[in-house]
């Protein structure tokens, strides 16, 4: 009999040459084609970002940030690409408090006030790839389909509907209200200013000329020509901060992944300022217990990695910023003796009440790929709240992030706001080797649920040995903040059992169970490569858009 617990809605992708899993379809066959003509992971990656910065719009675009983890098979290297912008040269918590602000504003131009990283990336990456591991096309080829996607027009999603009324919603706050910007307004609703429907076709002209033109002139023309003069003109024009030498001195870095072991396995992710570290201490954690040896799934099973998750996120809130501005202690958060420490706090009758400083938000994707030549590249992009900032330079068709709103103005918090810095950052995509090689490549996307949901696949993939699918469908969690609501709450989906819950409420926490298959849990992907038949298994989340696909 098929033993439930690895059971799936959706069959487990296979396939011997090559795989790829992104959160929207038409994403995946952009990678795809470049797979089954010659390309290489990296080339198939920007393929399907660029793509999915167009038919995805309210998750990610080229107005954000994106990072990279990118396996070299020919010099088995794994290299760490952080694309993130800086704030601007004028962004200083004095500008803010002049205005009379208390925190920075997330919507408009106020609230984009960093540099957007991700075409950087693109291009960084794109090179490395061209010069290390034998790339075929060329870097106007990679934009193909995102060009012709954004001119010929794409079906809008369910999600993309959701979110989009949602932020025309006038009885909202500001966080959300977009109607008031019209460059929104030309693109994302119809003449009658309601959201396109799901199924109904968007075009994005102005967007589409901007791609064209990147596709020509590479990230010069975003960084150094004359599409970073309008952008900071407009931004100007409307009483932003960002100029055109913000623009100029922008560079993405080659990073060093940081490590930790689990359970014999090599766990690698981003260094600050992303949260990648908090993502591998909570492994770091659980390997001070014997996970196996409780049942997935139930209330000890939740419960250990709710606290787990608990005391990261307290390491992570009191030293995660800009590097360049703080020293933080890395390889102390994430010693052997660290993990011990933590995991000694825990009980399993009774919950932590901690209250957490942050409660970051974020829209964002996650992709992975896994070429024929035995590259891989885990990378996620983001432009943080759905429609970042909302506010969209004229006719350029960019949705600027709205990732520097997170700054705090308190001076003296690790996070504060400072001239020509990267704000801490939730995103950070996961790899695992075994051995010397790739063995998972895995993400998603969901702000807080990130580190989370890489804890809930890490578990059952290695320690329950679920099949790829299964375990991204099985019922999640999500410890702490939303929206700026007061309550660490834990979010549960309603697929878990009323035992589990009622067992959980009573060692204290705070449970609030939500549909069964809600996109809150974020989107998940994963991509497991056999190391003996190099056979890869895939796998993407029903509660996103995406696919697997793989020949």
């Amino acid at each position: 009999m098929k033993n439930q617990a690895h059971w799936s809605f959706r069959p487990t992708t296979m396939a011997p040459q090559a795989m790829i899993t992104t959160p929207h379809y038409l994403a995946s066959q952009a990678g795809m084609k470049v797979l089954q003509e010659g390309g290489n992971a990296v080339e198939a990656a920007i393929a399907a970002a660029s793509t999915i910065g167009v038919v995805y719009p309210h998750m990610n675009g080229i107005g954000g940030d994106n990072f990279w983890l990118i396996y070299n098979a020919g010099d088995k290297e794994l290299m760490g690409l952080n694309s993130s912008g800086r704030s601007g040269e004028h962004a200083t918590i004095e500008f803010y408090q002049k205005q009379k602000l208390e925190k920075i504003p997330p919507r408009g131009p106020l609230g984009a006030n960093t540099v957007p990283g991700a075409v950087a990336g693109w291009e960084k990456a794109y090179h490395y790839s061209a010069s290390k591991m034998k790339g075929c096309f060329s870097w106007e080829d990679v934009l193909k389909s995102a060009i012709h996607y954004a001119k010929e027009g794409f079906p809008v999603t369910p999600s993309q509907e959701y979110w989009t009324n949602i932020n025309l919603d006038e009885t909202n706050d500001q966080f959300r209200h977009l109607q008031r910007f019209s460059e929104f307004n030309k693109i994302f609703t119809k003449s009658s200013g309601i959201s396109y429907h799901s199924g109904e076709i968007i075009k994005q002209k102005d967007l589409a000329l901007t791609l064209e033109g990147l596709s020509k002139e590479g990230s010069r023309l975003f960084y150094q020509g004359d599409l970073a003069k309008v952008i900071a003109q407009d931004l100007q024009n409307n009483g932003g901060l960002l100029t055109y030498d913000d623009f100029v001195s922008h560079c993405s870095d080659w990073v060093k992944p940081l490590s930790v072991d689990y359970r014999g396995y090599s766990v690698y992710n981003l260094p600050p300022n992303t949260q990648g570290f908090a993502s591998l201490s909570i492994l770091n954690i659980l390997n001070q217990f014997d996970v196996p040896a409780i049942e997935e799934g139930s209330d000890d099973y939740y419960h250990l990695l709710i606290e787990a998750t608990k005391l990261a996120f307290e390491d992570r809130d009191q030293y995660l910023t800009d590097p360049d501005f703080s020293t933080i202690p890395l390889e102390e958060l994430l010693s052997i003796k660290r993990g011990g420490e933590l995991a000694s706090k825990i009980g399993f009758s009774k919950s932590i009440n901690l209250q957490k400083q942050l409660d970051p938000k974020g829209d964002t994707v996650w992709l992975g790929v896994a070429d024929q030549y035995g590259n891989s590249v885990s990378l996620i992009q983001s432009i943080y709240h759905e429609y970042g900032s909302g506010f969209i330079p004229k006719d350029t068709g960019i949705v600027l992030q709205n990732r520097g709103s997170f700054f705090s103005l308190d001076e003296s918090h690790v996070n504060c706001l400072q001239p020509r810095k990267r704000t801490y950052h939730t995103l950070n995509p996961a790899m695992i080797f075994k051995g010397d090689q790739p063995f998972l490549v895995y993400g998603t996307m969901g702000g807080e649920g990130q580190p989370q949901t890489q804890a809930a696949l890490v578990t059952r993939i290695l320690d329950y040995h679920f099949p790829i699918q299964a375990a991204i469908e099985a019922p999640r969690w999500l410890y702490g903040r939303t929206w700026g609501a007061e309550s660490n709450s834990v979010k549960m989906e309603g697929r878990i059992a009323k035992e589990v819950i009622e067992s959980l409420l009573k060692r204290g926490h705070q449970v609030e169970v939500v549909e069964d298959f809600t996109d809150i849990m974020g989107h998940a992907g994963v991509i497991k490569i056999d190391p003996d038949s190099k056979i890869k298994f895939g796998g993407a989340d029903p509660r996103g858009d995406g696919a697997a696909l793989g020949f």
